[in-house]
């Protein structure tokens, strides 16, 4: 059965087949099909853009993967024609479990970037003369050593104080990542 493409909804119609049963007929607008396929293009963007690394934990088909490593390498043109190409692979595929992946990925960037910063606020607070930030930084984490932060901390402070290279200052740095790692 025909239906006028100019419709503006895509709500499922109903027809009987030539079985005599009703079935339904969803028409997706041209509109809706260029915006997903910009949608599959954009992921295809994104896959390029990650490391071999984040590809292995995505499940790609082999021709695909080939496909992402090939156009991570191009410049210009060909990328631009590559990027289709991959986007054109991912119209052919169910994309929901490469979605979902991509999706953990990136939240475990941004959650991992948002506990970075968490932690060089704590760095920096412990840093000023704020007395309470020790204790506040021990209530949150009890299982801290004390006395090996507080010697941190001085060391850090020492070095700023006499302008030096900040290898205290990083070492604080990596002490409070470890324990914040150890909750």
């Amino acid at each position: 059965m025909r239906y006028n493409s100019g419709m503006k909804d895509d709500a499922p119609k109903t027809f009987i087949n030539e079985h005599g049963e009703e079935e339904e007929l969803i028409i997706i607008s041209k509109s809706q099909q260029k915006r997903d396929a910009h949608a599959l293009t954009d992921l295809g963007k994104t896959l390029i853009d990650f490391a071999a690394s984040d590809l292995d934990k995505i499940p790609l088909s082999d021709e695909l993967r080939k496909a992402i490593i090939a156009a991570q390498g191009m410049k210009k043109g060909a990328l631009k024609r590559q990027t289709q190409f991959i986007g054109k692979q991912l119209r052919k595929i169910d994309t929901e479990a490469i979605q979902k992946a991509v999706d953990d990925i990136l939240h475990a960037r941004k959650s991992a970037g948002r506990e970075f910063k968490q932690l060089e606020q704590w760095r920096d607070r412990l840093l000023s003369d704020d007395k309470s930030a020790l204790t506040d930084f021990i209530g949150q984490y009890p299982h801290a050593d004390v006395q090996r932060l507080r010697q941190l901390i001085r060391n850090a402070q020492k070095e700023q104080s006499q302008s030096k290279p900040p290898k205290a200052f990083r070492e604080l740095f990596r002490e409070l990542r470890t324990i914040a790692e150890s909750e």
